[in-house]
């Protein structure tokens, strides 16, 4: 019983901060995004396209921090 709470308390964790870094980039890089459109509607393709791509590689990160937390609650 004990090693059942340990795992599910260290999945938990894992995603938790897993996706706490992640969420505050793609937030931080959404943000200056829209300030860089703002001051420049004519590079909006550009900057859109870089930040699409940002935006993956970051989700990237959260999703492995869900498979690390998967492998540790059911293995």
């Amino acid at each position: 019983m004990e090693l059942e709470a340990a795992r599910s308390f260290a999945a938990a964790i894992a995603i938790g901060l897993g996706a706490l870094g992640p969420g505050l980039g793609i937030g931080i890089l959404a943000g200056k995004a829209m300030e860089a459109i703002g001051r420049n509607p004519e590079a909006a393709n550009k900057v859109q396209t870089a930040m699409i791509l940002a935006i993956a590689f970051a989700e990237a990160i959260a999703i492995y921090a869900l498979v690390v937390a998967l492998i540790i609650k059911f293995v």
